[in-house]
């Protein structure tokens, strides 16, 4: 067996993981991160770099490192209820160095952080190395124990972390409570071709057969279409013909390019979840990101709360870290930061979810537009307020803090 020690060691080789490794070792923390794959290569994962999340690099110097990879600019957002378009978030209006989302793959986000941080030497980026049980001695965890393609692995730590998704072995382990919000829908995601003709923007189209989202990335559309939770066999048992058929009835425009949806090898299944932890720390133990609060995919913004759970946890456990010290009080005051950006967003999403989507993808023969979005797409700067929900959320975290 293999046994490492650590000041920190951190379950989980995503957004929230990766940011919060690097973070604190460039803090003077010693810090190991376990990814369980061999590479970041997984498609449909969330690839929208919100504002907030550009500018906390930019205070970190690593925005234009970052920007160097490709990407494509979403500086509006709009939907089209019954073909009529309706403007509903301007980024550009916002007080940061981009005003914009940038959809990047996140495979190219978390392969920059991680060459980034292994210019650190107090940094350490195990992979494959997957995290397997806690280590927990007088009640209080100190360590976990997995393997690696060589073999059994234990790191004692100070303080170790679960931000291994929602899926989190760890947090379940811990005895901490979930509590879960609902999620009456599912999303298939696909890609198909986009044609110079196509519309600029990532936009959302909502009728009668549904709402379907189409991000923008350059060469191709990012798709992801809800529906109600458990109906994935049902639509699959109509056939792919049918499938096709219901994508080109909610945008027109992509009659000649859904011929590349082949087969049900095409389309990805997301199983939804909505919830989140009552506690998120006990003794030597915490949980970030998915781990701590699963986020519906409605506005993109998991990946952008995970990274600001990783900086203000980074900020405010490095002077503890350093110490060798993680005490209950300083976990509680992560949560007592993040815990509330988390719940509200979550609040929105489960409304909006109720309000819009629901009564959208329960296929209604003419979805009726909302009040609000006439509004919106009537006053300009209405739209800046919506951009600022969205881009910045609540309690966007800075880096001002070194060691």
């Amino acid at each position: 067996m293999t046994s490492l020690t650590s000041q920190c060691c951190i379950a989980g080789g995503g957004p929230a993981g990766l940011m919060m490794g690097y973070l604190l070792a460039r803090a003077g923390v010693d810090v190991i991160v376990l990814e369980k794959h061999a590479d970041f290569l997984r498609d449909f994962r969330g690839d929208t770099v919100h504002p907030s999340t550009l500018e906390l690099f930019h205070e970190l110097g690593l925005l234009e490192g970052l920007l160097m990879r490709p990407y494509q600019k979403t500086e509006g957002i709009s939907v089209s209820i019954n073909n009529r378009s309706f403007a509903v978030a301007d980024f550009t209006r916002l007080p940061v160095h981009s005003k914009f989302i940038a959809m990047m793959p996140q495979w190219d986000v978390l392969d920059f952080v991680a060459d980034t941080a292994r210019e650190l030497s107090n940094f350490q980026l195990l992979m494959p190395a997957e995290a397997d049980e806690l280590v927990v001695e007088n009640g209080a965890v100190a360590g976990l124990r997995g393997h690696t393609a060589d073999g059994p692995l234990e790191v004692r730590s100070v303080l170790t972390v679960a931000a291994d998704g929602r899926g989190s072995r760890l947090r379940d382990q811990s005895g901490l409570k979930v509590k879960d919000l609902g999620a009456p829908m599912d999303v298939f995601w696909m890609r198909l071709p986009r044609t110079p003709d196509a519309p600029p923007d990532s936009l959302g189209q909502v009728g009668a057969d549904g709402f379907l989202v189409l991000i923008n990335r350059g060469d191709y559309w990012q798709c992801a279409l809800p529906f109600p939770k458990g109906a994935a066999d049902t639509i699959r048992a109509g056939g792919i013909e049918a499938f096709r058929a219901r994508l080109v009835r909610l945008a027109p425009w992509l009659a000649d390019v859904t011929g590349s949806i082949t087969s049900w090898d095409d389309v990805k299944l997301l199983t939804v979840q909505v919830n989140r932890l009552e506690k998120w720390w006990r003794t030597g133990f915490l949980c970030i990101g998915d781990a701590a609060h699963a986020m519906s995919p409605i506005g993109g913004v998991g990946i952008n709360l995970a990274v600001q759970d990783a900086a203000a946890a980074s900020r405010i456990l490095a002077p503890s870290l350093r110490r060798h010290e993680a005490p209950d009080e300083v976990l509680a005051r992560v949560q007592k930061r993040r815990a509330l950006p988390a719940r509200m967003t979550q609040s929105v999403q489960i409304a909006a979810q109720n309000r819009v989507l629901v009564p959208a993808i329960q296929g209604a023969a003419a979805v009726k537009v909302p009040f609000f979005l006439k509004v919106l797409d009537a006053v300009a700067p209405l739209r800046g307020l919506t951009g600022r929900a969205v881009g910045m959320g609540l309690r966007p975290e800075h880096w001002r803090f070194e060691p």
